[in-house]
């Protein structure tokens, strides 16, 4: 397919979009409950190779069941599975539990591995192979754009294109983009636009800046995700972020990491501490509930304490497919075993994802 084609074929499957589910349109409802996996990670087969091309500090090794990893500065993050690549292999395990669409995303390291002058090609790379992957798999698949946010004025213009031209359903930034926060000025623009655009952010952990504590026991993913997430959500929420920028719609990986569990603490510290009530003219737990949450974690306890929390308008299913930790079986069964009605069920697995992806 030449280049011509393969746009008219990515407007077609965007225009086509809102079939995905027929309550959308006012028609009966289905059978079943549609399911929308909102966490889930792709690769294209070029990626891993660039960042074995690319001096950084991304390195490949062995785990000790010859599995290939990456490490970043020595801390294991990440083992590469058989359907990070494979398209028929994800579908076949899509249909295997009952999900029928996919958000795929590129998780850590993302394009940060490249410095700013190569993110934007790394970016146009993915972003491209993922509308490739959603024209030639119509109604299975949708797409979080990746975006060079070290390169601000293509930052803006990879954005664009992505949401205007690829027909993407949103973006995924890391907890941290190269050891800086994304409260750093320089991300402020791209902020403004995400926000004027009603922008859906996955938010997605990345290793803390300094990793060297997370060097055993795989703890990088165990504990330093979801403790990076839980600082980055807390810092962007002190800094007035969230308050600025209030139409972005922020979905925390993770189950928002411990953000959940810390929130009255959060607000005490609102309360206690004058320097966290500088930008903010609420209690923090004010803009932390507006924000949107997956439910990976597969935790029946959790996931009824965060419904009770958060209410099921802001949780949204996602599995963290094919990464270890995550679980495409338990992403459907642990909604499933949930002793609330059929209605707040269907909220989580489609119907709080409809409300707040773009191209929809």
């Amino acid at each position: 397919m030449d280049r011509r084609g393969f746009l008219q074929a990515v407007g077609a499957v965007g225009a086509a979009s809102t079939a995905l589910d027929p309550r959308v349109r006012g028609e009966a409802p289905r059978a079943k409950a549609l399911k929308i996996d909102l966490h889930t990670h792709y690769y294209p087969d070029a990626y891993f190779q660039k960042i074995r091309d690319t001096p950084s500090d991304f390195t490949f090794d062995k785990d000790p069941t010859g599995r290939t990893i990456i490490k970043y500065r020595g801390a294991r993050f990440f083992g590469i599975q058989p359907a990070m690549t494979d398209p028929a292999k994800r579908l076949a395990d899509m249909d295997r539990v009952g999900i029928d669409v996919e958000v795929v995303s590129l998780s850590t390291p993302n394009v940060f591995f490249a410095d700013e002058k190569t993110q934007p090609e790394v970016a146009r790379m993915v972003n491209d192979a993922y509308a490739e992957l959603i024209v030639r798999h119509p109604g299975r698949f949708k797409g979080f754009a990746s975006i060079p946010m070290d390169a601000p004025d293509q930052a803006l213009r990879e954005l664009d294109r992505a949401l205007g031209e690829l027909k993407l359903n949103g973006v995924i930034l890391l907890s941290n983009i190269r050891g800086r926060a994304l409260t750093a000025p320089v991300y402020r623009p791209f902020f403004e636009e995400a926000n004027r655009r009603k922008l859906c952010i996955l938010l997605h952990p990345m290793l803390p800046a300094n990793p060297e504590a997370y060097g055993e026991y795989v703890l990088g993913p165990i504990v330093g995700f979801p403790c990076d997430t839980t600082l980055a959500v807390a810092r962007m929420c002190y800094d007035g972020l969230l308050k600025d920028f209030p139409d972005v719609r922020w979905i925390i990986a993770h189950l928002g990491g411990a953000v959940p569990y810390l929130m009255e603490r959060l607000d005490n510290g609102f309360r206690d501490f004058a320097e966290c009530r500088v930008k903010l003219d609420q209690l923090p737990s004010v803009y932390l509930k507006r924000l949107y949450y997956d439910t990976v974690t597969f935790s029946p306890y959790v996931l009824n304490m965060a419904r009770d929390l958060l209410g099921v308008d802001h949780l949204a299913m996602g599995s963290d497919y094919p990464h270890l930790l995550g679980s495409i079986d338990r992403a459907v069964s642990s909604i499933e075993a949930l002793g609330i009605p059929q209605a707040e069920k269907e909220r989580i697995f489609s119907r709080t994802a409809l409300s707040i992806l773009n191209n929809v």
